[in-house]
């Protein structure tokens, strides 16, 4: 999780739980990055892995992004801060990998793009990881075991955050097809012999053994962390989630240009018509977005939650997932 939530401590933590901890590469310079690995590598001595972006080429409509900044303008002066530049680039994603490939991380997850080939190969000969290709439809998935991934990990529409579309298909809200998690299992099993890691909406033993018994290998957990004491969540997200603000989740691309799964907070709501322009619309809003989260307004920041939202606890980490595993049998 980028931007905060998945901080050191909760890597640490889910480790130490037995699970698998992520870095997340997104949004740090290829320098922060390699910092984040050395911060997880002295903090534990469990396996750790790192998540990638993999942001496709400039495809922005200028007057549309235009056009969304004028309709922002208003609520950035608000709040006294002034919109970003909305520019393109590619996440320093060749730097951070050459950052990988001078170390050992357990498994490799990649999303917003299908990883070409020659890097699956690159990759694991240099580090022995486990290389996981996220999708959201059957046919992303075939794509990617065409690429050589190892392993799949099938995005849900109940999921939270950014979808891991390929590409945004503009006519879709949600980027594609928006197919729930447990059709998206039956659908893709069919469909590759690689390994199935489930995710989206998954907060409790019971949804883990479910997906489980449908033939998932593993499953990913997100939202369920985010109100841990190890988390890095903001004090704004945490209370938003908590006191039950606001009714529900949408999909939006008014934050980043990038169809994401959020609380329905007003700004979330008030642009169905938002621009598939991402990384532009993110540089645009980073400003707006980071005023309100410091000024504990939650109405104009991107409360990233999934479909099971409500079942958010602040267990600590070790206690959380102790019980999840136990309610599921494992």
């Amino acid at each position: 999780m980028a931007g905060g939530p998945s901080s050191t401590a909760l890597i640490a933590a889910v480790g130490a739980a037995g699970g698998l901890g992520l870095v997340p590469a997104g949004y740090l310079t290829a320098e922060a990055f390699a910092d984040r690995i050395d911060q997880v590598e002295a903090a534990t001595d469990a396996p750790w892995g790192a998540n990638l972006f993999l942001p496709g080429p400039p495809a922005a409509d200028d007057a549309a992004v235009a056009a969304h900044a004028d309709a922002l303008r208003p609520l950035a002066e608000a709040r006294g801060v002034a919109l970003g530049d909305p520019r393109w680039e590619d996440d320093a994603v060749d730097a951070k990998v050459d950052v990988l490939l001078e170390r050992r991380p357990a498994a490799i997850t990649f999303t917003f793009g299908c990883p070409p080939a020659e890097l699956v190969g690159r990759l694991r000969e240099a580090t022995g990881a486990v290389l996981v290709a996220t999708v959201t439809t059957p046919a992303e998935a075939v794509e990617a075991t065409t690429a050589g991934v190892d392993a799949l990990a099938l995005q849900g529409a109940e999921a939270g955050g950014h979808r891991g579309v390929f590409v945004d298909d503009r006519a879709f809200p949600g980027g594609g097809e928006l197919v729930p998690l447990d059709e998206l299992l039956a659908r893709t099993r069919t469909e590759t012999p690689l390994p199935l890691l489930a995710a989206g909406g998954l907060m409790t033993g019971a949804d883990v053994r479910r997906v489980l018994d449908a033939g998932a290998s593993g499953v990913q957990l997100g939202t369920a962390l985010l109100c841990t004491p190890e988390a890095g969540t903001s004090a704004t997200h945490r209370r938003a989630l908590l006191d039950r603000r606001y009714d529900g989740t949408t999909v939006t691309r008014g934050f980043t240009g990038r169809p994401a799964r959020g609380l329905a907070n007003p700004l979330a709501l008030a642009f169905p018509d938002a621009p598939s322009a991402y990384p532009e619309v993110h540089h645009l809003t980073r400003p707006l977005r980071a005023a309100a989260a410091e000024q504990g307004d939650p109405d104009a920041v991107h409360l990233w939650a999934g479909d099971g939202w409500r079942g958010v606890t602040e267990e600590p980490v070790g206690t959380l997932l102790a019980r999840i595993a136990r309610d599921a049998g494992l």
